[in-house]
């Protein structure tokens, strides 16, 4: 077995996005289909990008992913710590180009103040086939199993805020 230990972990912004029902935003990945996880939906998430400040990595990939804009959401919170998970052996070495074994993520909990008609998943960096509104203690359990853990914790971070 090969040692992926001496990688990094990949520099991530999530979002949890919070309508005014105290509901969640999650996404089916639109490769969902094609994992070991095909009922797995997560919330929003996405790479920091070179010189880039963690909040507009978060403004930025909400909108590439949900077509949601800056002015339809106000930032409540920012994740105390940042946040670390470890792929699972199976996924080691094949996606992200093998360059890491996990991600650093930092939060942030935002209240989303549009309507579902301004959701557009259909962007040109789309990453979800279908959405919808969850409540947040169903999170951990729509999550891929990896990152259980990792949803627990920014739930207890974040619920009391919700």
């Amino acid at each position: 077995m090969i040692d992926f230990s001496h990688l990094p972990y990949r520099l991530c912004a999530g979002i949890m996005l919070a309508n005014t029902d105290g509901k969640v935003f999650v996404g089916q990945r639109l490769d969902a289909q094609d994992s070991k996880y095909p009922d797995a939906w997560q919330m929003p998430q996405g790479g920091i990008d070179k010189g880039e400040e963690s909040e507009a990595a978060a403004i930025r990939e909400l909108e590439e992913e949900t077509g949601i804009s800056a002015n339809l959401v106000q930032i409540i919170a920012r994740s105390a710590e940042e946040y670390l998970y470890d792929l699972p052996d199976e996924l080691l070495g094949k996606i992200w180009k093998g360059k890491y074994r996990g991600q650093r993520q930092y939060w942030f909990l935002m209240r989303f103040t549009g309507e579902d008609k301004h959701v557009n998943i259909a962007t040109d960096h789309a990453e979800f086939s279908d959405w919808r509104w969850a409540d947040p203690s169903d999170l951990p359990e729509m999550i891929v199993p990896f990152k259980r853990d990792l949803y627990r914790a920014i739930l207890k971070e974040f619920g009391p805020l919700i």
